[in-house]
């Protein structure tokens, strides 16, 4: 069975429990739902509200680089930090997290394998304390274009001008344009369907029913069967961008593709956006 790529990305629960008071480490949740991390978090973790902590609500934007230098110097990182992401729904928003702080050039960022749903099957320790570390002066590297896509690339595989391959991550009821978004989510669009030459691999697809990632040898697989490779570059997109960010992860990290980005920007810009080509499958039509 082959080995992912790049396994120093990932991190077992049991080596978190081992290393939660390591001084050079500082374990992060992020959640959907976020009043989990109240609820209940590893102990000595800080929690970040992707809402308000992650995002520019008035831009509709990653926050910039000082607002991103801000927020780690609260959290108690430093640049030569060991940073690891978690949280609920399989990581969803601890991958969106580890993209971002990539984003930003942060060196050592892992994942733990399996996320909270994980940690709680094992019931392993929880604490509700907020952690108050001491602040830092985090310095963070120019934004990294190379692993953003932006719209203006979307129009270059629609107008010929890049051979990149597009991924849609969400659901195939939100691929066929059946619904916008999936039930709960606010965050949504004019329009329902799928960005023209995308192919549709479900992010869930690529986790196990414990939440930990599939073997390298299956994830091969899975994206192999709808012609992705790697050969050349993918895009991924999702609703926000934070189920294209676990996509992204597993094509960039897990299977080593050389040339992947994530469009954040996602179905709540495309599906928004005057003059944006969709698609809809068959089953969708209106009868």
């Amino acid at each position: 069975m082959a080995e992912y790529a790049h396994p120093e990305v990932l991190v077992p629960t049991a080596w978190v429990a081992e290393h939660t008071n390591d001084p050079k480490l500082r374990i992060v949740e992020v959640d959907v739902d976020t009043s989990a991390y109240d609820q209940g978090h590893i102990p000595g973790a800080i929690g970040w509200n992707w809402q308000t902590q992650l995002q520019d609500t008035v831009r509709r934007d990653l926050i910039d680089k000082r607002a991103f230098e801000e927020l780690l110097s609260r959290s108690g990182i430093a640049n030569d930090t060991t940073v690891i992401t978690y949280g609920d729904n399989n990581n969803w928003f601890a991958a969106w997290a580890f993209w971002q702080l990539k984003y930003y050039g942060h060196n050592d960022v892992r994942i733990m394998n399996g996320g909270r749903k994980k940690w709680l099957e094992e019931k392993r320790p929880l604490s509700t304390e907020h952690p108050r570390p001491q602040p830092t002066s985090y310095r963070a590297k120019d934004p990294d274009a190379t692993i953003r896509a932006r719209r203006e690339a979307i129009f270059d595989v629609l107008d010929r001008r890049s051979t990149a391959q597009l991924v849609d991550v969400r659901s195939p009821d939100e691929f066929t344009g059946k619904v916008i978004a999936p039930p709960g989510m606010n965050e949504t669009a004019q329009r329902g369907g799928h960005i023209p030459s995308a192919v549709n691999v479900p992010w869930a697809q690529a986790v196990q029913e414990d939440g930990t990632f599939k073997p390298a040898d299956a994830l091969k697989q899975l994206y192999a069967g709808k012609g992705i490779s790697g050969q050349n570059e993918v895009v991924a997109y999702c609703r926000i961008g934070e189920r294209s960010s676990h996509t992204w992860f597993v094509l960039k990290y897990l299977l080593g593709y050389p040339r992947v980005r994530n469009y954040d920007g996602s179905w709540t810009e495309w599906g928004n956006l005057i003059g944006a080509p969709i698609e809809k499958e068959a089953a969708a039509a209106a009868p």
